[in-house]
């Protein structure tokens, strides 16, 4: 069986750290340009070094998007970012997901990396894929419209070397491929340049032409309705076909998420990929246990989109564009001090006498009682108010370096 990559998303180099620690292969990222998260904290010149050094000392590869359609304004800068990244130093990125033809043209010229097209390419059949490798790109991106059959054909007609990447995880896009013209339409920001609005989100009636201001749900129903909402991608019960399909990079979306989210899907998927390997029965004896997981952070219901045929009617959801949420995430465990209590800068508040959960790397969950806060200081605190706070905290446990403190949502 080929090897399987577990690759997953970092918007910040704090979420990058967490998903090379909790359990990625590899760590896709964005720069400060030329990417399709504009939005996203993204990555400086200087950040970007920093977590390609991160990850190559665990092990694990980066590779940086640049995966815009481009204007002709684009271009000269392209290029001088492509050529920046090719001379990084002492480490640079393992690999470029690239979209526009004229983008991996001027990679191919500047700079001595590996070139990865990306889902927004539109990549449905195994010629596309021939055409691709003939031009000089070592892996390809499915489209989120292939069903796992079809993957499995390409797989059978392109090279033994040529890698197969697909989304497995994480919010899907209404548009074909995410190419989305809703965005620019509505509000000017060009989804295919990374401002995307996300109007699929958003609630629509419909007015009719010799009635303005007169809206109609689109069904009966006084709330509207969110014509464009899908469900959430999630294929952890389905690792087994996705590893038949002779897929190379399992995939996880979302640039934009939480520490917290990208630990605990890395996390859970990880597990799954390696106990499968190790066991079927003991991946499907554990299947209550990542469901539970998967089902602890963000999500908007599930559904498995393409890969089993066309998706029906249950794939959207029309009552709401809100997640469910299990968790919040209230910061990550640095370094230890002289009295044994450890660094965290605050993501949401807590206080002294709750009790949190402290999430590893390894799958443990262990519950905790906040014994004691400190400031820089070194003051007493009963609980960190600001966000982004630093403090120190006393959970009457011992914290090894990115564990992640989590408090447990109520039903």
């Amino acid at each position: 069986m080929r090897k399987k990559e577990l690759l997953v998303p970092a918007g910040s180099l704090e979420v990058l750290k967490i998903a090379v620690i909790y359990g990625a292969d590899a760590v896709y990222i964005g720069g400060d340009a030329f990417g399709l998260r504009a939005k996203a904290k993204n990555f400086s010149m200087e950040e970007m070094e920093e977590g390609i050094i991160f990850a190559h000392e665990h092990g694990v590869k980066v590779y940086v998007t640049a995966n815009i359609l481009a204007h002709n304004e684009d271009l000269a800068g392209v290029r001088e970012y492509l050529k920046e990244l090719g001379e990084m130093n002492p480490e640079r990125p393992d690999g470029l997901i690239i979209a526009d033809p004229a983008v991996f043209a001027i990679a191919g010229e500047v700079c001595d990396i590996d070139r990865h097209i990306s889902t927004q390419a539109n990549n449905t059949n195994y010629g596309t894929f021939r055409f691709w490798q003939k031009l000089g790109a070592t892996r390809v991106v499915t489209a989120r419209e292939l069903s796992l059959a079809e993957i499995k054909e390409i797989r059978a007609q392109i090279p033994e070397d040529m890698q197969i990447e697909t989304f497995v995880h994480g919010a899907m896009c209404i548009s074909y491929s995410g190419r989305c013209l809703l965005s620019n339409y509505f509000t000017g920001r060009d989804a295919n340049q990374g401002e995307c609005t996300h109007p699929c989100r958003w609630k629509y009636s419909v007015m009719e032409e010799t009635r303005p201001g007169e809206y109609f749900p689109v069904y009966e129903n006084e709330r509207g309705t969110y014509i464009f909402n899908s469900k959430d991608l999630c294929m952890i019960e389905h690792i087994p076909d996705l590893m038949e399909a002779g897929i190379d990079s399992f995939k996880i979306e979302g640039r934009m998420k939480t520490a917290l989210y990208v630990a605990t899907v890395a996390r859970t998927y990880r597990k799954a990929i390696d106990d499968y390997l190790e066991s079927p029965q003991k991946y499907e004896q554990n299947m209550p246990w990542y469901m539970e997981q998967i089902k602890s952070c963000t999500y908007r219901q599930f559904t498995t989109g393409f890969f089993y045929g066309k998706p029906s009617e249950e794939t959207q959801i029309y009552d709401s564009n809100t997640y469910e949420r299990g968790y919040t995430y209230l910061g990550t465990v640095g370094k230890k001090d002289e009295q044994d209590m450890y660094r965290i800068e605050q993501r949401n508040k807590f206080s002294v006498g709750e009790e949190i959960e402290i999430m590893k790397p390894d799958g443990q969950n262990v519950k905790v009682t906040v014994r004691a806060m400190k400031d820089e200081e070194g003051n007493g605190m009963e609980s960190c108010p600001h966000p982004k706070q630093v403090f120190y905290v006393d959970v009457g446990e011992p914290l090894e370096e990115y564990d992640i403190l989590r408090r447990q949502e109520s039903e």
